[in-house]
C-alpha cells in the first residue's frame, strides 16, 4: 500500500513537471515570429547606425571647412600685419567711438582726428571693419554739430564802432560781420548802428561758418562810425 502511495506521488511529480516545461516551451510560429521581430529590430538599428555615421561624416566636413575658414583669417590677418588680438583691441577702439559719436560727443574735429586714425590702421580694410570705418562712422558723424557756445559780453570802449569789434581777434577776426552783434543788440543800439557809447555791454554770439556766410551775404558793407 505504501508503495502504491509512493508511485502516485512520483506521477503527479512528474506530472507537474512535464506541465512546467510545456509553459515554457513555444511553438514554432511562435519562434518565428520573434525571430521576424529581432531581425525588424536590428535592421532599424543598423539604419540608425548608418544616419549617426553619415551625421559624424557631416561634422568632420563642418570641422574640416570651419579649420579652412580660421586658416583664411590668419591669412588675412597676415595681409594687414596684424594679429589677432591686434584685431580684437581694434574692434573695441570702433566699438568706443562709435559709441561717442552716437552721443555727438564735442569736440567734432577731435571725433574726426579719431576716424580718420581708423581710417589710416591697415586693419580696417579687413571685410569685417571696412563698411563701419569708412563709411558708416563717416555718416553718422557728419550729422554731428558741436554745441554753441553761450554768447559773449563785451563792454564798449572809447573809439569802438561795431566793425571794429566784430574785426577783434577775440571774436570773429573780420570786420564785415558786424551785423550779426548788431542784430543780436538793437534793444541797446537802437535804430542807428553808427551810434554805439561807451559802457554800453553788447552780447557777441557765436557764429557757425554756415551763419557767417548768411551775415557775410547782408551786405552792404561798410564802416559804423567810431565813437566820441
Amino acid at each position: 500500500m505504501k508503495n502504491v502511495k509512493f508511485l502516485a506521488i512520483v506521477a503527479l511529480f512528474l506530472l507537474a513537471t512535464v506541465s512546467t516545461f510545456a509553459q515554457k516551451e513555444i511553438t514554432r510560429e511562435e519562434y518565428e515570429k520573434q525571430m521576424a521581430e529581432y531581425t525588424s529590430k536590428k535592421k532599424n538599428l543598423e539604419g540608425e547606425a548608418g544616419n549617426l555615421q553619415k551625421d559624424i561624416d557631416n561634422l568632420k566636413k563642418q570641422l574640416e571647412s570651419i579649420q579652412s575658414y580660421e586658416n583664411c583669417i590668419d591669412d588675412l590677418y597676415k595681409m594687414v600685419g596684424a594679429t589677432k588680438a591686434d584685431v580684437e583691441k581694434f574692434g573695441k577702439m570702433i566699438s568706443e567711438l562709435e559709441s561717442k559719436i552716437k552721443r555727438c560727443e564735442p569736440p567734432k574735429a577731435d571725433r574726426q582726428k579719431d576716424l580718420d586714425a581708423l581710417k589710416d590702421n591697415k586693419i580696417s580694410a579687413l571685410p569685417q571693419y571696412y563698411k563701419k570705418v569708412h563709411e558708416d562712422l563717416q555718416k553718422m558723424l557728419n550729422q554731428c554739430e558741436d554745441p554753441k557756445p553761450t554768447a559773449t559780453m563785451y563792454k564798449v570802449v572809447p573809439g569802438d564802432c561795431l566793425w571794429c569789434i566784430a574785426a577783434k581777434n577775440q571774436f570773429y577776426g573780420e570786420g564785415r560781420l558786424w551785423p550779426a552783434i548788431y542784430d543780436a543788440n538793437r534793444d541797446v543800439v537802437g535804430a542807428n548802428p553808427n551810434l554805439i557809447y561807451p559802457n554800453q555791454e553788447f552780447k557777441i554770439p557765436s557764429l557757425s561758418d554756415n551763419e557767417k556766410d548768411l551775415v557775410r551775404k547782408q551786405g552792404p558793407n561798410y564802416k559804423s562810425a567810431p565813437t566820441n
